[in-house]
């Protein structure tokens, strides 16, 4: 059974509740949907590409294509909402920065009508410096992957 398919063993969050979790907002809050959470482990995100996003004036008017790190920041929202989530109540609202970014690969692009499944899956976390593996997928087709680092800010 394919992973977008299989049914999800975790937790779920709509939109409302994920910016509840972290502070991005519209035009910047690339996740529609989380399922399958669990703590401390992995997440999957969803993202439903539209026409109407703002990118696809510039990037390509007569092509639309998502900026691939787009799709990146898309993974790291799924991971901040993974880290919230297993972190507690207290951590919602925290900022998060990338540290690093490594092994990106963008396989084929993603257009309008797309639905993006975000897989994000902790590699380890010491302190306030987490670091993940993610992998995008459209249809169950790898569309995008890469590993990144990023640090919680305390306030």
């Amino acid at each position: 059974m394919d992973s977008e398919t299989a049914p999800a063993t975790g937790v779920s969050f709509d939109v409302q509740r994920i910016q509840e979790m972290i502070p991005h907002r519209y035009p910047m809050l690339m996740i529609d949907r989380i399922v399958d959470v669990v703590a401390n482990l992995r997440a999957t995100g969803i993202k439903n590409v539209s026409i109407n996003e703002p990118f696809f004036q510039g990037h390509f008017p007569s092509h639309a294509v998502m900026p691939g790190v787009l799709i990146i920041e898309a993974m790291a929202q799924t991971a901040a909402v993974l880290v919230v989530s297993s972190l507690g109540p207290e951590s919602e609202g925290r900022l998060v920065y990338f540290m690093s970014i490594d092994s990106a690969r963008f396989r084929k692009p993603v257009v309008p009508g797309d639905t993006i499944h975000l897989h994000v899956e902790k590699q380890r976390n010491r302190g306030n410096v987490w670091k993940f593996k993610g992998e995008a997928k459209v249809d169950g087709v790898l569309v995008a992957e890469a590993t990144y680092a990023a640090m919680i800010r305390d306030e």
